[in-house]
């Protein structure tokens, strides 16, 4: 790695802070990024949305204050890169092709629940699409996420109804596993404009129905 680390003229980490709330790459690796032996190297990070906590439903952008949420060891993390002239990439839920509400309503694994919380997500594509579109941005913050924040009941019904299937029924969210129910805690919508504006970037897919309407043709096209 830190062969490879020396001669690299790019560097993205997707590594998650550990149980220790560490980040184990800057733990690691922290003296070999930045400048490189053969100059400057482009740095980027994905973080979370999570890092800006609970805003009531509101619009929030990159100008919001972090770490007032659960995910504390990710928002020093986000700082961290940040310090290091990085690109960092907050992002919500990601979906795609084996990892979407149509694979959960299939398994049997999905839920809507009894709270209206709004939320942002993106489809996969459209995170590798932002990244690539900033190999040429400045170092900073940027939100990559769709046009339609929403109740995950309604994605998940939109997904039973694709498939024919009947919506799960509505469970109280004291049911949930805690790590659930922490993720129901918190309601905001992600505002994207940064990224668009900077970057340049436009999702392809930019609402959830335009998402998994294409990954139902690719998955008739794979059939």
């Amino acid at each position: 790695m830190r062969a490879a680390l020396a001669t690299s003229t790019h560097i993205l980490s997707s590594v998650p802070p550990d149980d220790d709330g560490r980040d184990p790459v800057l733990d690691r690796y922290g003296d070999r990024i930045g400048e490189g032996a053969i100059g400057p190297r482009w740095v980027g990070y994905l973080s979370s949305t999570g890092v800006y906590g609970d805003a009531r439903g509101a619009w929030v952008d990159e100008s919001a204050p972090t770490g007032t949420g659960r995910r504390v060891a990710r928002s020093a993390a986000d700082a961290a890169w940040l310090d290091r002239r990085a690109r960092v990439f907050r992002l919500p839920g990601i979906y795609g092709p084996g990892r979407s509400p149509l694979d959960r309503v299939r398994a049997g694994k999905a839920h809507r629940v009894d709270v209206p919380n709004l939320f942002s997500r993106i489809h996969v594509e459209d995170l590798a699409a932002g990244v690539i579109a900033a190999f040429g941005a400045p170092p900073g913050a940027y939100n990559l996420a769709d046009d339609l924040p929403c109740s995950q009941n309604d994605v998940i019904a939109l997904a039973a109804g694709m498939l024919g299937m009947a919506p799960p029924p509505i469970v109280p969210v004291d049911s949930l596993s805690p790590m659930a129910r922490g993720f129901y805690a918190e309601d905001r919508r992600i505002a994207n404009g940064k990224a668009k504006r900077v970057l340049g970037w436009q999702p392809r897919y930019p609402d959830y129905r335009a998402g998994l309407r294409a990954l139902m043709r690719s998955e008739a096209d794979a059939s």
